[in-house]
């Protein structure tokens, strides 16, 4: 695998040091640039390509969650903060982990070990073909994409369900979907994704599967309406 390229952010510049040294001392990472604010890592990323980056939240003018939220760009993300509130929020926006400052380098480790497997995971994920690869518990598994059920994000990982087994992979449910043939495969919640091949019922807003009640939220409903309506027999 390619060395993992790091953009750091963060209006400090002795955390930016501290941040590329321990980068340096991790053989499968390379700093490929470092940014004050978030206006400047706006412009970098649009002009250079990064897989990670050190975000701080707390910058002037635009916040590192603030970015986050607007910006169509996403590489990997990890936060790094020295504040321990804004933590449900960050992986509620698909975060590999969260940094508290001072920042060991042992911790430091621990987080680029997830971003290495996680990157790993992506090159394996096949789409197209009928299954696709997931990293579970140290193990890579092959899952037929006709068996699979459903899946649902926990926190920044996805419990796929499938009729023969049950995995909890280390990825977010956003990733997935993106390696997911969309018309076979819909998003009905927020941490919700089913097989529509797998549906026995849709009631009112609960979709059945086996012995499984998938929660289908108002936002996307109308979407798994439209697509139902699509596949239903005319006369």
């Amino acid at each position: 695998m390619k060395k993992i390229r790091c953009l750091i952010v963060d209006d400090e510049p002795i955390a930016r040091k501290v941040l590329r040294e321990f980068i340096e001392r991790i053989p499968f990472l390379s700093a490929c640039g470092q940014c004050e604010n978030t206006m400047k890592a706006e412009l970098f990323i649009k002009q250079n390509e990064a897989d990670l980056i050190l975000l701080d939240i707390e910058m002037p003018k635009l916040s590192g969650l603030e970015w986050l939220k607007r910006t169509p760009v996403k590489p990997m993300i990890i936060l790094t903060t020295a504040f321990q509130n804004y933590a449900l929020e960050g992986y509620e926006l698909d975060i590999i982990d969260y940094l508290l400052k001072p920042i060991a380098f042992d911790r430091f480790l621990k987080a680029m070990q997830k971003v290495r497997e996680y990157a790993e995971m992506r090159e394996h994920l096949i789409a197209g073909t009928g299954y696709l690869f997931v990293r579970s518990d140290k193990r890579i598994e092959k899952i037929e994409l006709k068996d699979v059920l459903y899946a649902e994000s926990v926190g920044n990982y996805v419990h796929i369900v499938t009729t023969e087994k049950k995995l909890l992979a280390y990825l977010t449910l956003k990733s997935l979907e993106a390696q997911l043939p969309g018309h076979d495969f819909v998003k009905v919640h927020q941490s919700f994704l089913v097989n529509l091949s797998q549906i026995e019922a849709i009631d009112g807003n609960r979709i059945i599967i086996g012995h499984n009640e998938i929660p289908v939220s108002r936002s996307f409903r109308g979407r798994l309406m439209q697509i139902v309506e699509q596949r239903i027999l005319r006369r």
